[in-house]
């Protein structure tokens, strides 16, 4: 047994059967007997799962047996209280294993900034490392996709009852589980999108700018020549309040509301840490700065109207202030603690997170054609134009949309993304993702509806991400990005934000047009060819992957996933999105996100640093992962094409309750109206299929064409290809 699972097993397994005997201690209604009841059903399910017994024969049994309820009411309530009991015992199980993350994971071992440290000398690769680093950078983007089924409340309870598990303070555990007896599982309504947005800047404010801070104190320790203050290694993106697509409750000034939020939350984050330094930094010269520091952050923070009235630049200058006082007076003492503030501050200056807009490429297309229809700034007979004639119009714009009786709010939007950058600056909100992208005009009429807006093109200061799919636009993504190369306004455009163009490619939509096995290698294969082509117009590509907390949502070993693409894909950069409930899974303690940060960063790292940088694959071995991928998605298109596909999915499985459950904001669907694939989000879509456990979006296919490989004979090329 590895000692990292014996590690678990006494601090999580043992642990959980101690803390467990407290749940029939608590001073609840029928708690004890529960407790043991549902012991008795675990034992009694698996009883009769092994005698063949249908799943109402099973409960009807054991309410005959271990029971006097015969009443259908004290029945249901009995039920309803296994699940209740049940829960708690989940929550106390995830609160074990974060208070024992730092024990049951090598925070030093494979994977960590620790072992590249060790790389790194033993390679005698300073210098390679510093070129590295110069552009290289994590960006996790924090989502609110309706998979996170706690609620804040139920979080909040979760992390105090981490720290006492971790202090072994049996009576502040106690405590914690009777809250937990008499905190409700569920919401009573559904969370707005600002409600979602102050929820995740909680994990910002708690783990994420702790756990960034120390990462960065590490490597500017460890590597002081290869790190300097502005290079950017960790970035954090945010989608609460800025992501309306197939979201009608996200307005132009729900945007603004989350971005204040994000600028409150960061300045209270400096604002505590400056109180603390002034309680260590009393010397003269010193402690009169800290002080003037001290009152421009609770000015800005507390007082109306100040909130133009701070900089980054201005915290900045007033640290490095110190930091020379510091050294030449003061013996250096307590540097350390300065220069961490320094990191955070030139890390999330005062922004926090880059506040992401997204929207449905055909709701541009509708807004466009009605603008044609009902104004002089484009032709009236746009509709009907080639591609290549409506980017030149869109291109040539140089008058404003007045109509009021258009869409107001998404011109309020993109004057919005202006008023943000005055505010937190040009990170708080620059990039407009471009949802169901399908050709470079969808880009271009983006473009144009900010010229629309009042914005000059030569201080359009927002990166447009297309955002490529489903099988068809991944195969056509090459030449959509060539077309847009190749257009004089956006090659501007591009000189203008550094040649730079960031491309997102979405796991779960394209796995759930085309299947696990296709939708990921139309992805692999797509990126080859993006890197290619942005290669020869000399523009840096970054690729943003939309990835999920399942395989069939693009989810599984990040690590394994990012340091395993060869030289053919663009690496300077890793962006991905952290979504829902892998956010406290994964993310949910400093230690844990500092584990979990550092392996994306190893992964990049070291990626371009020892290893070969050779292709991932020979010609055939491509040729084969082809051909696999081409069988599967046949038969899941068989399948998918069925007239009974989706109307099973909705009958058999709990889909057509999550739009009425309160787990988050948006709909389950982009639009109203009959059901249909296209329409229906990936979360719902996987989540109904988890819950019959026919994984369907995760497999299905794969199977199938390794059989047929097999059948001829080449089941050894598959496995060598494994």
């Amino acid at each position: 047994m590895s000692n990292n699972l014996a590690e678990f097993k006494n601090l999580v397994g043992t642990k959980f059967e101690m803390y467990n005997s407290l749940f029939t201690s608590l001073p609840f209604h029928r708690v004890e007997k529960t407790g043991i009841l549902l012991s008795l059903f675990l034992l009694h399910c698996e009883e009769g799962f092994r005698s063949s017994q249908s799943p109402a024969e099973i409960i009807e049994s054991f309410f005959k047996q271990y029971t006097t309820y015969r009443d259908e009411k004290e029945q249901t309530d009995l039920l309803f209280r296994f699940i209740q009991y049940s829960e708690r015992q989940v929550v106390l199980f995830d609160a074990l294993e974060d208070a024992a993350f730092g024990k049951t994971h090598d925070m030093n071992g494979a994977g960590t900034l620790k072992q590249l440290q060790t790389e790194v000398v033993q390679n005698n690769s300073q210098q390679q490392l510093a070129e590295k680093l110069k552009d290289f950078s994590v960006r996790m983007v924090l989502t609110a996709h309706p998979n996170q089924f706690y609620p804040s409340e139920v979080l909040g309870i979760i992390h105090d009852l981490g720290n006492a598990l971790h202090r072994d303070d049996t009576v502040l555990v106690n405590t914690y589980l009777q809250q937990l007896g008499k905190t409700p599982f569920f919401k009573k309504k559904k969370p707005s999108p600002y409600d979602e947005a102050v929820n995740l800047i909680w994990f910002l404010e708690n783990v994420f700018y702790h756990s960034a801070g120390s990462i960065l104190s590490f490597l500017h320790s460890e590597f002081p020549e290869a790190v300097k203050g502005h290079n950017q290694l960790i970035r954090m993106g945010f989608w609460p309040g800025g992501d309306r697509d197939g979201n009608p409750f996200v307005k132009a000034d729900t945007t603004l509301k989350v971005a204040e939020a994000l600028r409150g939350s960061i300045i209270k984050c400096y604002y505590r840490e400056v109180r603390l330094l002034k309680g260590r930094l009393t010397f003269q010269g010193v402690d009169t700065l800290l002080a003037s520091l001290e009152d421009r952050l609770y000015n800005n923070l507390f007082i109306p109207g100040y909130k133009a009235d701070l900089s980054k630049d201005e915290i900045i200058a007033t640290l490095i202030e110190i930091r020379d006082i510091l050294i030449a007076k003061h013996n250096s003492l307590f540097l350390s603690k300065v220069n961490n503030l320094l990191n955070k501050v030139n890390l999330f200056g005062l922004f926090f997170a880059s506040l992401d807009v997204r929207q449905d490429s055909s709701i541009h297309k509708e807004l466009i054609e009605l603008i044609a229809e009902k104004t002089s700034v484009l032709p009236k007979n746009y509709s009907d134009l080639s591609d290549v004639a409506k980017m030149s119009a869109l291109q040539n714009i140089n008058s404003l949309v007045v109509d009021t009786d258009l869409d107001k709010d998404t011109f309020d939007t993109l004057l919005t993304i202006g008023t943000i950058q005055n505010f937190n600056g040009p990170e708080g909100c620059h990039r407009y993702i471009i949802s169901h992208t399908t050709s470079a005009l969808d880009v271009m009429e983006v473009y144009g509806l900010f010229l629309m807006a009042g914005w000059k093109k030569e201080n359009l200061t927002v990166d447009f991400v297309p955002l490529f799919e489903t099988i068809g636009d991944l195969r056509n993504a090459g030449k959509a990005m060539t077309v847009l190369y190749q257009n004089e306004a956006y090659q501007q455009h591009l000189k203008r934000r550094n040649k730079k163009q960031t491309i997102m490619l979405g796991f779960s939509d394209g796995t759930k047009d085309g299947g696990y096995l296709m939708a990921n290698w139309s992805i692999y294969k797509a990126k080859e060819e993006m890197t290619r082509i942005s290669r020869e117009y000399d523009v840096d590509v970054v690729f943003f992957d939309g990835r999920g907390g399942p395989p069939a949502r693009g989810g599984g070993k990040t690590h394994q996933f990012y340091a395993s693409m060869g030289q053919n894909i663009a690496n300077k950069e890793i962006q991905l999105t952290i979504q829902g409930q892998t956010i406290s899974s994964n993310f949910g303690t400093r230690e844990s996100a500092r584990y979990n940060t550092e392996q994306l960063m190893h992964a990049g790292i070291s990626n371009g640093l020892f290893t070969s940088r050779t292709a991932t694959m020979s010609r055939s071995e491509e040729q084969l992962l082809q051909e696999l991928s081409d069988e599967s998605y046949e038969a899941f298109m068989v399948l998918k094409n069925d007239p009974d596909f989706l109307e099973y999915l909705n009958f058999a499985s709990p889909l057509r309750y999550y739009a009425e459950a309160n787990i988050g904001s948006r709909p389950s669907k982009r639009k109203a109206g009959k059901l249909n694939l296209t329409d229906l989000r990936a979360v719902p879509y996987v989540g109904a299929w988890s819950q019959l456990k026919q994984n369907i979006p995760g497999y299905y296919g794969v199977g199938i064409a390794f059989e047929k490989l097999a059948k001829e004979g080449r089941w050894e090329q598959i496995n060598d290809l494994y």
